[in-house]
C-alpha cells in the first residue's frame, strides 16, 4: 500500500476526475463567456457575429448598468458595515449563553437553509402596505403606510434587510465556532484578574477571531457581487430599475431579451469587478490579519 501511494501515477489518477470537473464547470465557462462577450449572438442562431468591444462600450455607457453597479455597492456596504458587526455581536451573546445554546444556534441558522423564493414571499407579506407587519407597527404610532417595495426610497433598503436576515445566521455559526474554539483558560484568567465581560470580549475574544471575521467579510463581498435571486423574487429590479443589480441586469438581457453576447459581457464585467474588489480587500485589510496561535 505504501509503495502504491509513493507512485506519482496514483496521485494523478486521483486528481484527474476533480481536474476534469474543474475545467468543465469553471475554466471552460469563463473562457466561453469571454469569447461570447465580443459577439452579438442571440443565443439561438447558428451564426455568431463578431462585435469587437462594442458590447463593453454599450455597457459602460449605459446609465442603468451603473445604477446596478451602485446597488451592488450598497449590498457590500450594508453587509460589511451593518451585517458583520451584528454577526459578531450576536455571536458573542450566544457564546455566553449558559442554557439552550443549541436552540439559539439552530434558530439563527434556520433562515439560511430556507429557499430564497420562500424568504422573498415571506418578507413580501411583511412589507405589504395594508396588512404587513411593519406598517401595522407604524400605524400604532400614527405613521402612514409605507410602500416598502414600490417606493424607490425604500425598495433597496427593504431588500438589503431581507438578504441580511437570510444569511446572518449562517455567518453567526461560523463566528460562533471560532469563539467556542478559544481555550476557556484565557477567559478565566482574565476574569480572575478583574476584567469585565466587555473587556474580555473586546480585548481577548475579538482579537482572536479576527481571521474568521476576515473570512466572513470576504464571503459577504462575494455574495453581494452575485446577489440576484432575492431581487428577482421581491422586485424584479423595480421600481423603475432602482433595485437592479448587475446579475439581474445580465439575466434581463441574456435570457429575457435574447442578447446572449451582451449578457456575457455583463458577466465578464461582474467577474472583473468582483476580482478587483476582493483583491483590494486582500491587499489593504486581509493581509494584515495574522494567524492566531493559542
Amino acid at each position: 500500500m505504501n509503495k502504491a501511494l509513493r507512485n506519482p501515477l496514483v496521485f494523478i489518477l486521483f486528481v484527474i476526475p476533480a481536474l476534469v470537473l474543474f475545467v468543465m464547470f469553471f475554466i471552460y465557462p469563463i473562457f466561453s463567456s469571454i469569447y461570447y462577450s465580443f459577439t452579438s449572438w442571440n443565443g439561438v442562431s447558428e451564426t455568431v457575429k463578431y462585435a469587437g468591444v462594442d458590447n463593453f462600450k454599450k455597457a459602460l455607457g449605459d446609465e442603468r448598468f451603473w445604477i446596478s453597479v451602485k446597488n451592488n455597492g450598497w449590498f457590500i456596504l450594508f453587509s460589511v458595515g451593518i451585517q458583520v458587526p451584528l454577526i459578531v455581536f450576536f455571536s458573542l451573546l450566544i457564546a455566553n449563553v449558559k442554557k439552550l445554546k443549541g436552540l439559539y444556534k439552530t434558530a439563527v441558522f434556520m433562515p439560511s437553509i430556507m429557499s430564497t423564493a420562500v424568504i422573498g414571499i415571506l418578507w413580501g407579506f411583511i412589507y405589504e402596505p395594508n396588512i404587513g407587519l411593519f406598517n401595522k407597527v407604524l400605524g400604532l404610532v400614527g405613521i402612514e403606510p409605507v410602500y416598502w417595495l414600490s417606493d424607490e426610497r425604500f425598495a433597496m433598503l427593504s431588500i438589503l434587510i431581507t438578504n441580511a436576515w437570510q444569511w446572518t445566521g449562517f455567518y453567526i455559526v461560523m463566528v460562533l465556532a471560532a469563539i467556542l474554539s478559544i481555550p476557556g483558560e484565557l477567559d478565566e484568567a482574565a476574569a480572575i484578574d478583574g476584567a469585565t465581560g466587555f473587556q474580555r470580549a473586546t480585548r481577548i475574544t475579538l482579537p482572536l477571531i479576527v481571521p474568521i471575521i476576515s473570512v466572513v467579510i470576504m464571503l459577504s463581498i462575494a455574495g453581494a457581487m452575485k446577489a440576484a435571486d432575492i431581487v428577482i423574487v421581491m422586485t424584479k429590479g423595480g421600481p423603475a430599475g432602482s433595485t437592479e443589480v448587475m446579475a439581474t441586469y445580465m439575466i434581463k438581457y441574456a435570457i429575457t431579451n435574447f442578447k446572449y453576447g451582451y449578457g456575457n459581457t455583463i458577466a465578464v464585467l461582474i467577474f472583473l469587478f468582483t476580482l478587483v474588489v476582493t483583491a483590494l480587500y486582500q491587499l489593504v485589510f486581509a493581509r494584515r490579519t495574522e494567524r492566531i496561535e493559542y
